[in-house]
């Protein structure tokens, strides 16, 4: 089992801005979408912004025009601007890659240990 490491995120008020990073570690042969998805107590995790392999990307309605998603493929990292932060955006965010390591290995999804983001009013 793999896990990506994530780091960034904390406290932040309502207004300013975080930043949040995921790599996947070790030799990757290639990497379809990165994604990050937030989660808040009793609901599931919920899609945030992703990025696919040709850069294309994808906001929940929510975050458009606020937040912005990046890769970084030399290191297999994306990052997740995160501005005009409001209460709601609150929540523990995860980072998701389906990626292979190998060009004979499946595809597979890897998520990432979460990332605490509270935002006060």
């Amino acid at each position: 089992q793999v896990n990506l490491v994530q780091s960034g995120g904390g406290l932040a008020q309502a207004g300013g801005s975080l930043n949040l990073s995921c790599t996947a570690p070790g030799r990757i042969n290639s990497i379809i979408s990165m994604a990050y998805y937030r989660q808040t107590p009793g609901s599931q995790r919920k899609l945030v912004a992703r990025v696919n392999s040709s850069g294309s990307t994808t906001y929940a309605d929510p975050v458009k025009g606020r937040f912005t998603i990046s890769r970084d493929s030399a290191t297999n990292t994306v990052h997740l601007q995160m501005n005009s932060l409001t209460p709601e955006d609150t929540g523990v965010y995860y980072c998701k890659m389906y990626l292979r390591f190998t060009r004979v290995a499946d595809w597979t999804d890897f998520w990432g240990q979460g990332t605490q983001v509270t935002v006060s009013s």
